[in-house]
């Protein structure tokens, strides 16, 4: 029988209750798929940490040194490593052991029923990271040419004494991060994509929430 782990980082901010569900559809996926699900492996720590840093990551690595796991289950690709490098480092390191790394929310097995590297689930992976990637620095390029030229053209940077901004003119503001609230990113995920203080970020949500927006 396949012996599967379930691995669930949860960062600081993160929803707990999403996360609960999360792990609890993919204890249904290795129900449904007949696995011997040995352990979940849920984390609480910023998505930035090495490895080294991250004591239940390094645990599963440990139980996977033993060669008594042969997948791991988790949610999404930001749950492996802190960086496009980390994961596909990571990947690697667990496809040497001849573990497969099973992705929900892209349906991608990391390695064939033989254990080998299966090849269009590695380039998908690779060209996910990339876009990600890509996307971030396109939205913080952005950013950085919008306040330059705002500052250029006499623009001033921060409110007006005494003024209050409504809740509408909150997520007008920063529509950028309400639409990466819907894709359930993490607090801090969405804080170095738009390169937004965590503070705003929250209070997006905050707003978002009240006015049941997400």
């Amino acid at each position: 029988m396949t012996k599967a782990v379930i691995y669930s980082r949860v960062s600081s901010e993160g929803n707990r209750q999403d996360t609960e569900r999360q792990t609890n559809e993919l204890k249904e996926y290795a129900n449904k798929m007949g696995y011997e699900l040995v352990e979940v492996y849920e984390e609480k720590v910023s998505g930035f940490k090495k490895n080294e840093d991250r004591p239940i990551f390094s645990k599963m690595l440990e139980e996977i040194e033993k060669g008594t796991i042969d997948k791991v289950l988790v949610w999404e690709l930001s749950r492996i490593g802190r960086s496009v490098i980390q994961s596909l480092q990571n990947i690697q390191l667990l496809t040497d052991k001849k573990v497969s790394i099973y992705i929900k929310n892209f349906n991608l097995e990391t390695l064939n029923d033989d254990k080998t590297p299966n090849s269009l689930s590695m380039f998908m992976v690779q060209i996910l990271f990339s876009v990600a990637n890509m996307e971030a620095q396109l939205t913080k390029s952005r950013m950085v040419s919008g306040y330059r030229n705002h500052i250029k053209n006499g623009g001033k940077v921060g409110r007006k004494s005494g003024s209050i901004e409504t809740e509408e003119e909150t997520i007008q503001k920063h529509s950028d991060v309400l639409k990466l609230l819907k894709k359930k990113l993490s607090i801090r995920q969405i804080s170095g994509l738009t390169n937004k203080s965590t503070n705003t970020v929250l209070k997006v949500k905050s707003t978002a929430l009240k006015l049941q927006m997400i």
